[in-house]
């Protein structure tokens, strides 16, 4: 790319290697969602959320017809992708977003990748990012900056990050980002294991989990896997 930035990876699977689903969330987008964080990532931004999800060693391989099935089993509004970085899945995913189009519900995709930096992997002939951006109803783009930390925009973590409406199919759903909160999610299984969902300043968090009886994260993170 011209502004030698990361390009999305081609994808080298026609499977979905999944880091983590969440049935339902109300703390990763507009609405009751369900949630995916997909596992590999190149962009690798320092002080990311989720550096267990930087590799593609691991994760959970579904073939994208049985993705969809169980994301469209949970009943929710819709379906948002995480990472880990959907666009180095995007063939994949893009099939995965086109059936949950296709039963009536909504596709929220965040990146680490710029807005210009998928234009011009599109550009280039990247037809799997063209069909991923085709299939996405409201996309989060840009790499976590963690020396601008947005703590006013639900979802996002850094001021840089653009909600981008790619279709008017859900016209709902840019404007939710303005009249929405940010919040945050904590469930405790049966085992005690702890997990935490959104964003929250280190000082609520503390606070939270300290009456839980547990040493909180050191740092809150956007959709993170179970912590004990």
């Amino acid at each position: 790319m011209s502004d030698g930035g990361p390009r999305p990876l081609p994808s080298a699977s026609g499977l979905v290697s999944v880091a983590r689903f969440l049935a339902s969330t109300r703390a990763e987008g507009p609405g009751e969602r369900t949630a995916v964080w997909v596992q590999g990532c190149t962009i690798r931004c320092a002080g990311c959320f989720n550096p267990h999800m930087w590799t593609f060693r691991g994760g959970e391989g579904l073939a994208p017809d049985d993705l969809a099935a169980r994301i469209l089993h949970t009943g929710t509004d819709g379906l948002t992708l995480l990472g880990g970085e959907p666009f180095d899945q995007a063939a994949a995913l893009a099939e995965v977003a086109t059936a949950v189009r296709r039963a009536g519900r909504s596709v929220m995709t965040f990146t680490g990748y710029t807005s210009e930096q998928l234009r011009e992997a599109v550009a280039e002939g990247r037809e799997d990012v063209a069909a991923l951006l085709g299939e996405t109803d409201l996309l989060v783009a840009g790499p976590f900056l963690r020396d601008r930390i947005d703590t006013v925009r639900p979802w996002v973590g850094s001021a840089n990050q653009e909600f981008i409406a790619l279709s008017d199919r859900f016209p709902h759903l840019l404007d939710d980002v303005r009249r929405e909160h940010d919040r945050i999610e904590i469930s405790v299984d049966a085992s005690g294991q702890i997990a935490v969902n959104g964003w929250a300043e280190l000082e609520l968090l503390d606070e939270l989990l300290s009456s839980l009886g547990r040493n909180p994260p050191a740092r809150p993170p956007r959709g993170a896997s179970p912590t004990a």
